[in-house]
Formats: C-alpha cells, structure tokens, sequence
C-alpha cells in the first residue's frame, strides 16, 4: 500500500509542477484567460505568502513549517503510524499538496496560483492547493463520522455512576 500512495504522492507532484509550468510559459504573458466570464477564469498570480495570500514575504518561515510537518507526515505514513486503508491514502494527497507549493516556495520563491472562482471573491488558488484542502477536508470528515459512530455504540454510564 506505501508503494502505491508514494506513486500516488509522485503523480499529483508531477501534475501540479505540469499545470504550474503552463500558467508560467502560457498564462503569464496574457494574465488572465476567462472560462467562463466573470464566473471562472484562468489568471496568473505569484503568490509570496501562504494560503489567501496571508504571511507575504514570509519564505524562509513558510519553507521551514512546511518541511517540518512533510516529514512527520511521510514518517509516519512510512511507519505505518496511520490507522486503517483510507486515511493514509487522503495523507498522501495532502502530502503531495504540501511538496507541491514547498517545490515552488524553495525554487521560484513564490506559489503560483491561477485558479480563480471570480464570482465569489476568493483567493485565486492552484491544483496543490485543491490537495491539500480537499485531503484535510476529508479526513476531518472521517475522524468526526468516526467519532459519532464510535459514541453511539459505546454506552455512556449515567452521570456520577462508573461503569
């Protein structure tokens, strides 16, 4: 199974670089391209900070945290340390998220962002980006349903009495 989520891991990078590479060499010169008009474009944006543009000009920062909990999360995905046969394949999709904007921080100095949800006034935002929301987005929603599922088979005793 590590095999294939560390395949899985390579492949998203590979896409992110692949999509970031062509809003550099093609969506740059033109800034934006528009899908749908005023709805959802496609606009060019260096991206000097973290997530909606928050800590600007914070690199050295931003490099340093993410490494850091990269590799406590590959550590433990490699350790095994990940319970059950979903969880760690959504680790991974945010583990990819995570190098993919790490890559860009390290040799562009910046994150490349260019998806842009025009019509709702939000960050413009890119494929590694989607990973990593999506990943925590998931797996909080795995850990809450597991949550709830596991109190309703325990039986709470009532309050003040042990069980």
């Amino acid at each position: 199974m590590i095999i294939g989520i560390l395949s899985m891991i390579t492949v998203l990078v590979g896409l992110d670089q692949l999509f970031k590479y062509w809003a550099v060499t093609y969506l740059q010169p033109v800034g934006t391209i528009p899908l749908v008009d005023g709805k959802f474009h496609l606009t060019y944006v260096e991206n000097f900070g973290a997530a909606g543009g928050i800590l600007q000009g914070k690199q050295i920062l931003l490099i340093l945290v993410t490494s850091v909990v990269l590799a406590i999360l590959l550590v433990l995905l490699v350790l095994k340390k990940i319970p059950g046969r979903f969880l760690p394949w959504m680790v991974g999709i945010v583990i990819a998220g995570g190098i993919g904007n790490l890559l860009d921080r390290i040799f562009r100095g910046f994150v490349v962002d260019y998806l842009d949800f025009c019509w709702i006034h939000y960050p413009v935002f890119n494929f590694a980006d989607c990973c990593v929301v999506v990943g925590v987005f998931i797996i909080a929603g795995y850990v809450l349903w597991n949550e709830k599922k596991q109190g309703k088979m325990e039986v709470q005793p009532p309050e003040g009495k042990s069980k």
